[in-house]
């Protein structure tokens, strides 16, 4: 009996009360059983995730945080890098959009209720900002119903009491639109924001459920790349289809891209991936959380892409220390970083060579946590685990040259015309089994054309024919990187 609570309390559905219908005060659905009825425990709870959240708080306008709706014992850790990320701005109006995963409808529904009831207390509902939005297209409506049982929205509530003040939210729960309603949901949020830059969209959703652990991290590899790429359509395509990815929220999802793309948002980080089996330590059947925000350019990132020489040395004598004490001891050193630009989540090769010969180079196209600590686990990586090579010995150390290489968020191309060689990396796949990347610096190394170039890259790389890269079911993404080695920052 005991097991049959817990699949159901970190999945998608609950057994919950129904809401009061006769008050404009939504009360909890799941206040007891998804998390604790008590506030001042619930308040404990979320300020210890909080602080174990391994994120520095962003000096930049956050639009949009992606978090997970299971019960907090499985997902809330996760759940709070993102609020955690976003904690620094100022919010008036957060728009909740959830899945809706008891009642089906072909629409969007819009809460007119006066507020929502945690036990931290009451959130008001923004209802101008609520009308405005429903005005726009007669599928956008209050449907009581879809909130009468509905988890997914409530869970984020007391996320939100903890990190912010000040704000109200609009609770919004999508059924099951087409992808044209979600265009049009999207262009109609847009409009209603305006010019505001005070307003957050939190969208609620968890990844795949019930599968073998390491299925389970393939595709929900798969759906927080489509994100990171801000590809509304394969998140679309990809879920409906269940073939390569799942979201139970990829409606809100889908519509939180849709949104980014319009508003000309550019940006896009993983903070966290987990799973319930990192919990529990079950790995035959898993549910997948991950926490992400997406942002645009803004004046607070005015020349901070670029990182200054005194990061350059710092993330170069990581890499160096790094590898210097595994070789020695097989000891993995830990680092704390108080440097928003390098606890940012980019990718990132590390590159060591011996008398100008390659000695190991490998890396993580996106990066996982912070630049820092992917800098540390890549050159781990390249003198242990290349192979090609044997692990480097301590006596080499004297000999070993370091370079690092940070990478920007690779974008589709439709065309190799796009690709300018020196100064960018390119990408081929042919889904999850064949994939190759060549960095910037192997077109001047080697002195190849583009087309030596993308013939070696699908052949040497991604295991592909040495013309994939004509075929139009080939992907091809370029990104730019700043490279630097030790005797560029002397």
């Amino acid at each position: 009996m005991t097991n049959i609570f817990v699949i159901i309390l970190f999945a998608i559905f609950s057994l919950s009360p129904m809401a009061h219908a006769d008050t404009k005060i939504k009360r909890p659905n799941v206040s007891g059983q998804f998390y604790t009825a008590e506030p001042q425990e619930l308040s404990a709870q979320l300020g210890e995730f909080f602080q174990r959240a391994d994120v520095v708080p962003a000096d930049r306008h956050i639009d949009i945080v992606i978090a997970p709706h299971a019960g907090y014992i499985y997902s809330g850790a996760v759940a709070a890098y993102g609020f955690k990320a976003a904690s620094r701005n100022k919010y008036k109006t957060i728009v909740i959009l959830a899945p809706s995963h008891y009642f089906g409808f072909d629409g969007i529904s819009v809460g007119e209720q006066d507020g929502f009831q945690t036990p931290l207390g009451i959130v008001n509902v923004d209802q101008d900002f609520a009308k405005r939005l429903m005005a726009e297209d007669e599928k956008f409506y209050f449907a009581p119903e879809a909130f009468e049982r509905e988890h997914s929205l409530e869970v984020e509530i007391p996320f939100l009491q903890k990190t912010f003040t000040g704000f109200k939210i609009v609770p919004v729960i999508m059924g099951q639109p087409g992808f044209t309603l979600l265009e049009k949901f999207a262009a109609s949020l847009k409009e209603v924001v305006g010019n505001r830059n005070d307003v957050l969209i939190v969208v609620s959703t968890d990844l795949s459920h019930y599968h073998p652990d390491i299925q389970a991290r393939a595709l929900d590899a798969s759906a927080i790349k489509a994100i990171i790429s801000l590809d509304a359509k394969t998140v679309w395509e990809g879920c409906r289809l269940r073939s390569a990815m799942e979201m139970c929220g990829f409606v809100p999802t889908t519509a939180a891209l849709l949104y980014a793309r319009q508003r000309g948002l550019q940006h896009a980080q993983m903070l966290r991936y987990a799973n319930s089996g990192d919990v529990t330590g079950e790995r035959d059947s898993v549910v997948g959380y991950t926490s992400m925000i997406i942002y645009g350019d803004s004046q607070h990132d005015d020349g901070k892409d670029s990182l200054s020489p005194a990061q350059k040395k710092r993330l170069l004598e990581i890499a160096r220390q790094t590898m210097e004490e595994y070789v020695r001891t097989g000891k993995i050193l830990e680092f704390r970083e108080t440097d928003p630009r390098l606890s940012r989540e980019e990718g990132v090769f590390v590159t060591i060579h011996r008398q100008g010969r390659l000695r190991g180079c490998i890396g993580n196209i996106l990066g996982r946590g912070p630049l820092y600590h992917t800098v540390r686990d890549m050159a781990i990586a390249a003198a242990a685990n290349d192979p090609r090579f044997e692990p480097v010995q301590a006596g080499e150390l004297k000999e070993l040259a370091v370079e690092v290489s940070v990478l920007s968020k690779p974008r589709v191309i439709q065309n190799s015309d796009e690709i300018v060689l020196g100064k960018h990396g390119v990408i081929v796949s042919q889904g999850p089994r064949h994939q190759g990347v060549f960095l910037p610096q192997v077109a001047t190394e080697t002195g190849w054309s583009k087309e030596e170039f993308l013939n070696q890259l699908c052949a040497q790389k991604a295991g592909l024919a040495r013309d994939a890269w004509k075929d139009p079911k080939t992907k091809i993404e370029i990104f730019t990187a700043q490279v630097f080695g030790e005797k560029d920052v002397q």
